[in-house]
């Protein structure tokens, strides 16, 4: 990893049933997005969120989120989710732009932002609630997240589907509206919009 970015992750266990989780990476972006809004200069490109957990500045890539999840020994569920900001640096991916917060104006370290960013968390977490807050989640993120209502592609394992971004699921899912009337949901895949 590149010296002066923010590699962190964190664990928690069994932090709600099963299917109340797929609205937890909504709220840990929820906190990136804020933590990073924190630090950004007014005025510069916009800062939105892309589903399910990217931040984007001015449509280009700033910070993946990735959350993983295993039944351990005893029963219980352990979730990881990890972060990995660009403070200082940004990989060099042609189907993805990307852009490091000092390119877009920032001045902050990795300790700074981090502290921060558990701040952010742990509010966000609070307001989440196992899972019993998500409505309040997914209405704060619906006003942070770009494309709704706008052509996509969602990339999946086994093939790749267009239509109409059509919103965010209570429990985290995309709804992808084909051409056909029918609305899909989708729980996980690599979202893409037309270049403009």
């Amino acid at each position: 990893s590149e010296p002066g970015n923010l590699y962190a992750s964190l664990l928690l266990i069994d932090p709600a049933p099963a299917d109340r989780l797929g609205s937890l990476p909504l709220a840990f972006a929820l906190a990136v997005y804020r933590a990073i809004r924190a630090v950004l200069p007014f005025g510069g490109a916009p800062l939105e969120i892309k589903w399910p957990n990217d931040i984007l500045i001015g449509r280009m890539k700033t910070c993946g989120i990735l959350m993983e999840a295993e039944q351990l020994a005893d029963g219980r569920r352990a979730i990881v989710i990890g972060i990995g900001i660009n403070i200082a640096h940004k990989p060099d991916n042609p189907l993805y732009p990307a852009i490091s917060l000092s390119e877009a104006g920032a001045s902050t370290s990795p300790e700074s932002l981090f502290a921060r960013l558990m701040v952010e968390l742990a509010h966000a977490l609070d307001v989440w609630q196992a899972g019993e807050g998500v409505d309040d989640i997914v209405s704060a993120w619906k006003q942070l997240v770009h494309g709704i209502g706008q052509p996509i592609t969602v990339n999946l394992p086994d093939r790749s589907l267009s239509g109409i971004f059509a919103g965010i699921e209570k429990d985290g899912l995309l709804a992808l509206r084909l051409d056909s009337g029918e609305t899909l949901r989708i729980a996980s895949g690599d979202v893409f919009f037309p270049r403009t």
